[in-house]
């Protein structure tokens, strides 16, 4: 017996001895102490997290729970594949984005990096350039592409691209079928952005797949999930209209007179990855279970025609303007999301590429936050990390099904083009978009710096361009349906902020006081909210450690010259502190209330309008204060 092998089962022996002397706890007396410790309160409202998802989470799963699951008898690299598509390693490949306007100077950043740790190189090209077989070969010159995965990203000119990827490789002196590349060919998703369908698209798309058959690892159609997030979906629909956007193009490829082995090696999905962090992890891997059933249907040769190739984006949806460097933290655990889930690459954008040109600095941060990922934490060593985790696992089978469901319904309206014609994708959409945004108003949904704990020094003194903080609306003038326009979901307070930015140039910045007084923990509670509250809107604050009397304390407030005086006290006090404090002040400053007091209706009789608390509106309640101070 193997040395190794004999110590490993000891340890097990031990281990098992050791927890012989405790009695096994049943699912029941977990529910029976969790009760009892809620003394009465709702179990569902108290514990249950429910997702936009429409998925209830619980606060605990058991061994027992894996057991209704059939996806975890299967192995890596198995079908339904949901623990990946690798069987000996977790390894994704390094991508990096060059936005192309210049081909000499992007083939130099392309060999520099090449030589920093990335593997696949994002060609973003800008405009609608002629460019040339000679264009091509002078972006590609001196990289090997058998040790690097080419991406044709973004062009005006999608199938002519893709042409010219296709010669350049064939014409290498390099083993064709070992060259990985892609180009992102999508004419139904442009389809939802654009609002028109090219007629020949399908057919163009069938020639180049029949052109470019022996490169066996180029891919050239492109499920471009990602613009659904970035339009603010919810995950379970991001999945079921990426899925069902690529089962339209297999309809319609294998009716076209292309076989289902030669479509499923030519299509790669393009997912984003969001803040949910172990939601991300279990959607990558529901994805490649959904999309291996899908592929099954069509009787393909081989189970391994029914591998779902995914790439990852950290999304732009939860991406700030303000504090940008906090989006070093949201992309580094969306990237881990990602790769934890199983994906074939990643690419983790600039921190600052929402609001401009990446930087060599930015771009080196991009880039080292996926080799941290590799070299630092091992993430690409052990195959499907996720595997045995009952959240995960049953996280996995809670989005496959809320996705599957969706998917039908799709079906049911004849398909993808049917259901985008109708409508029916774009009002899901925006419909779980506005419920967000909701969220973020009202800070059920928090942006770190944005609408939640701001950075109160933080000034924008340069010139933004407004686009920033407008939704990419790209529709086409003959556009046929409704069309999805990408947008972040700090927009509108960024906007806000912005404005007070822009008039602060020229006007005194206007100042929030803080008249503390009564009640300690009160006084200092609602002094912090208040504080939080005019902060994202980009106003100075100013808070205090108590005053004696209201009267102190507004005098103080005239002596700093403040615009808004808001009381922070008890509810108790309020009945008796705010009348006199609104008396004094009378209609010469902003009056506000910290808080919800049951003596409102009593405060409101007497003039006093303005009270913040946490179930206020927070965006529009700043955008009203905006207007009272005439910004």
């Amino acid at each position: 017996m193997h040395p190794d092998f004999l110590n490993s089962y000891i340890m097990a022996e031990k281990y098992n001895q050791l927890f012989n002397e405790f009695p096994p706890v049943s699912t029941q007396e977990w529910m029976d102490k969790i009760t009892a410790d809620l003394k009465g309160a709702d179990f569902n409202k108290k514990l249950v997290w429910k997702t936009n998802e429409g998925i209830n989470v619980m606060p605990f799963y058991r061994a027992e729970d894996l057991e209704k699951l059939d996806h975890t008898n299967s192995l890596p690299g198995e079908f339904p594949f949901v623990r990946g598509n690798k069987k000996i390693s977790n390894e994704w490949l390094v991508r990096q984005n060059i936005i192309v306007n210049d081909v000499k100077e992007s083939n130099e950043k392309a060999l520099d990096i090449l030589n920093k740790g990335v593997n696949s190189l994002g060609f973003v090209f800008k405009g609608c350039n002629e460019f040339t077989a000679a264009d091509i070969n002078a972006l590609l010159k001196g990289i090997c592409l058998e040790a690097v995965e080419i991406n044709f990203v973004c062009c005006c000119k999608k199938l002519k691209f893709a042409r010219l990827l296709a010669d350049f490789i064939e014409k290498g002196n390099w083993d064709k079928a070992t060259v990985f590349a892609s180009a992102n060919i999508d004419p139904l998703g442009s389809y939802l952005l654009k609002g028109n369908l090219i007629d020949d698209s399908i057919a163009e798309i069938k020639k180049l797949i029949e052109e470019t058959v022996e490169l066996k690892k180029f891919r050239v159609v492109t499920v471009t999930g990602k613009n659904y997030s970035n339009a603010g979906s919810s995950i379970v629909q991001e999945l079921a209209f990426s899925l069902a956007q690529g089962a339209e193009y297999l309809s319609l490829l294998t009716e076209a007179g292309l076989g289902i082995d030669v479509v499923t090696k030519k299509i790669k999905f393009d997912f984003a990855i969001s803040a949910n962090y172990f939601m991300e992890i279990a959607k990558f891997r529901a994805a490649r279970m959904l999309w291996a059933q899908i592929v099954k249907a069509y009787n393909p040769n081989c189970d391994c025609n029914c591998k779902m190739e995914a790439h990852a984006e950290t999304g732009s949806w939860n991406k700030t303007l303000y504090d940008p460097y906090v989006n070093m933290l949201r992309s580094q655990t969306e990237a881990m999301s990602a790769a934890l889930g199983g994906v074939e690459s990643i690419t983790v954008l600039p921190f600052n590429a929402i609001y401009e040109a990446p930087t060599t600095f930015s771009d080196r941060i991009a880039r080292n936050q996926q080799l941290l990922l590799k070299e630092e934490s091992h993430l690409d060593k052990i195959v499907d990390p996720s595997a045995g985790s009952y959240y995960i696992e049953e996280l996995t089978v809670s989005i496959a099904e809320e996705a599957w469901k969706l998917f039908l319904e799709i079906q049911d309206k004849g398909g993808f083009i049917a259901a985008a014609k109708e409508g029916f994708i774009q009002a899901k959409v925006k419909e779980m978009a506005a419920k967000r945004d909701m969220n973020i108003a009202t800070r059920r949904e928090n942006l770190l710096g944005v609408n939640q704990f701001p950075n109160f020094t933080e000034k924008i003194s340069s010139e933004i361009d407004a686009s920033v903080f407008e939704a990419k609306d790209r529709t086409a003038e003959d556009a046929e349906i409704e069309t999805l326009n990408p947008y972040r979901g700090a927009q509108a307070f960024e906007a806000l902020r912005y404005q007070t930015d822009v008039y602060s140039k020229t006007n005194k910045r206007p100042m929030a006081y803080m008249l503390t007084i009564g009640n300690l923990n009160m006084r200092k509670a609602r002094a912090q909210f208040a504080c939080n509250f005019f902060a994202v809107a980009g106003y100075e604050v100013i808070d205090n450690n108590g005053f004696a009397t209201v009267a102190e304390g507004i005098e103080a407030a005239k002596a700093a010259k403040a615009d808004i005086v808001v009381l922070c006290s008890s509810d108790d006090e309020y009945t008796e502190l705010a009348p006199a404090a609104f008396d004094i002040l009378k209609s010469d400053t902003i009056f506000v209330v910290a808080g919800a007091p049951a003596c409102m209706d009593d405060l409101k009789a007497k003039g006093i309008t303005n009270f913040i608390h946490v179930k206020s509106n927070l965006l529009e309640e700043l955008k009203g204060y905006q207007g009272l101070l005439k910004i």
